[in-house]
């Protein structure tokens, strides 16, 4: 079995933390036991995904949210960060590194919507890259939906759709870069303000939810954990879900 340290070296080489946006937070956040006996890949960890952990025999959780993301003014019982404690789970969070990384979360959604030739967008944590055919804004927004299996709303700035830049998460304020070399922004959560910026710039912003442009990456490390440490029990979370319930 590996130890800690080497799962979080090998995770590592996959998004180094130095590449993280200096306000983030990333890599081991919680440290138990050394030796690392399976590793549950969630996109957040919540006191579901730390009791999915426990029940499968998992002592490591890996994470694209970070658990402890603002400092700690105080620990209660109740909270993740000290239930990880208590149920000897470690967590390692890997955040905007994994947004940039080669291979990392918005090359998968840019994989998914079917984006060639992609290129970063927005200082690295994006991408831009063309649709295999022009589309319009209405049908390209039912695709996304579609793709990702996601609700979505969209503002629409009626011109054809032929490239398009994704942020996944919360990149709705990214419209004014988008515009110098994509038509349309496809991100996670964007505002009534980031609506018209993005109308204004002429670019159709679409917005298919955070957790839909984002939990597939939770699969993609599963599969490259596994494959880094053969014999190593590694598995998805069934329990990882997004917070929203839709109409």
């Amino acid at each position: 079995m590996p130890s800690l340290t080497e799962l979080a070296s090998y995770l590592e080489s996959i998004a180094p933390a130095q590449t993280a946006e200096n306000w983030d937070n990333v890599g081991v956040l919680v440290r138990c036991a050394q030796e690392v006996t399976g590793v549950l890949c969630a996109l957040d960890i919540t006191p579901a995904t730390v009791r999915e952990a426990r029940a499968v025999g998992c002592n490591a959780i890996v994470s694209h949210h970070p658990v402890i993301f603002r400092p700690l003014k105080e620990l209660r019982q109740g909270d993740v960060p000290a239930l990880l404690v208590r149920e000897g789970v470690s967590a390692v969070c890997m955040h905007t590194n994994l947004d940039k990384a080669q291979g990392g979360v918005n090359d998968v959604l840019a994989q998914a919507l079917g984006l060639r030739d992609t290129e970063p967008f927005a200082g690295g944590i994006g991408r831009v890259g063309a649709l295999p055919e022009t589309m319009e804004a209405a049908a390209f927004a039912q695709f996304v939906g579609k793709a990702l299996a996601a609700p979505v709303k969209w503002a629409d700035a009626h011109g054809p759709v032929r490239r398009v830049a994704v942020v996944s998460g919360s990149g709705g304020d990214f419209s004014a870069e988008a515009a110098a070399g994509a038509d349309c922004l496809v991100t996670g959560e964007a505002g009534h303000h980031d609506a018209l910026d993005a109308l204004a710039a002429g670019v159709t912003l679409v917005a298919a939810t955070h957790f839909a442009t984002e939990t597939a990456i939770a699969g993609v490390l599963a599969h490259r954990i596994a494959e880094a440490f053969p014999g190593l029990r590694v598995q998805r979370s069934a329990a990882d879900a997004d917070p929203f319930l839709y109409f």
